[in-house]
């Protein structure tokens, strides 16, 4: 496959980076699950990957632990002390949760990290219920925090920008491959930007805040966030067509085989080259995937994912730039950053 330049090359210290911040947060994070109903935070610690249906325990970490990271380096950033950042990273990762449940349940996803999906194990209503609460919990955290008020401003926007962001992407199916009507690159940059970036720029800006930190400093990190966001989901578009399944979890060209509107067949269709006209008639009639990603392949698709997620990186990079900050928490950033860009391309 081909990967994205040396400069992304993953740092060998970003996985202690994230190991870290979820170390500061987590007995934040299980306190305030703690606070909830009893049956609803056992469908959010099973979300978490902390329990079994049933709320036998798994001793997982539950996940990567990016957002709480981001919000942590986000507070030390600012020059205070990291957990500074824990109520933001509480928060945030709540959210992310609560947005991961419903984002289910409108897909239709019945497994997530090799388990079955929180309404497949509960039941639709019940999952429902459970992201409902994390919402609550995740604006009753950052409320009770110092400058709770503007950092509930600040989630309140991002929310709105995600929910912006996923409508656009439910939207997006019923539209077609050609045509006056079909998705163009630039619409789909706006949706990842929403949907993912807005959520990755608030767990940092939000550290930042409670951190103390100017509001120039917090709006550097919005925006480095918002261009990881793109940037990293370009770079699932091109893992979900050509990533090893070993690797990934997901089958090879699973993404075609869903027929998503993903970055790297949008460029490619919007390529204009007469072989465009028979990749389109190939998603219309779900074709043979494999003919589809060597198409795609063909007409650039790849190669122009590739470049856009290097233009967001530069960004990332530059709004890290245009303010003062601590060298070692930018370092950690910009580990952490162009490691979860790079991942296994």
């Amino acid at each position: 496959m081909t990967a994205l330049p040396s400069t992304l090359q993953a740092p060998v210290e970003a996985p202690q980076v994230l190991d870290r911040c979820r170390e500061l947060v987590r007995p934040a994070l299980a306190e305030a699950v703690g606070r909830m109903h009893p049956w609803v935070g056992e469908m959010a610690a099973y979300s978490f990957g902390w329990c079994e249906v049933g709320g036998a325990p798994t001793g997982a970490s539950g996940g990567k632990g990016v957002r709480q990271a981001l919000a942590v380096l986000g507070a030390e950033a600012a020059g205070a002390e990291g957990r500074a950042g824990v109520p933001a990273a509480v928060a945030v990762e709540l959210v992310h949760t609560f947005s991961l449940l419903h984002d289910d349940i409108m897909d239709g996803d019945a497994a997530r990290r090799r388990r079955p999906t929180v309404w497949k194990a509960y039941g639709t209503g019940p999952a429902v219920l459970a992201g409902d609460a994390l919402f609550a919990l995740a604006v009753e955290t950052l409320a009770a925090a110092p400058g709770g008020p503007q950092a509930v401003r600040l989630l309140s926007v991002a929310l709105s920008d995600l929910v912006r962001g996923q409508a656009d992407d439910l939207l997006f199916a019923a539209r077609p491959w050609r045509g006056p009507q079909r998705v163009r690159p630039e619409e789909y940059r706006a949706m990842a930007e929403h949907k993912t970036g807005a959520l990755l720029g608030c767990a940092a800006a939000l550290g930042a805040l409670l951190g103390g930190a100017a509001p120039s400093v917090a709006d550097a990190l919005d925006r480095a966030g918002r261009h990881l966001g793109i940037a990293f989901q370009v770079v699932d578009d091109v893992l979900g067509i050509w990533g090893d399944p070993a690797v990934t979890g997901k089958p090879v060209h699973g993404d075609l085989r869903e027929r998503k509107k993903t970055f790297p067949v949008l460029a490619a269709l919007d390529s204009g080259a007469p072989a465009s006209r028979r990749l389109a008639a190939l998603l219309d009639a779900g074709g043979d995937p494999a003919e589809s990603a060597t198409l795609i392949d063909t007409l650039g698709g790849r190669t122009e994912a590739l470049t856009e997620a290097r233009a967001h990186i530069a960004a990332v990079e530059a709004a890290l730039a245009d303010v003062a900050l601590p060298a070692r928490p930018v370092e950690e950033l910009r580990s952490l950053l162009e490691y979860l860009v790079r991942r296994d391309l």
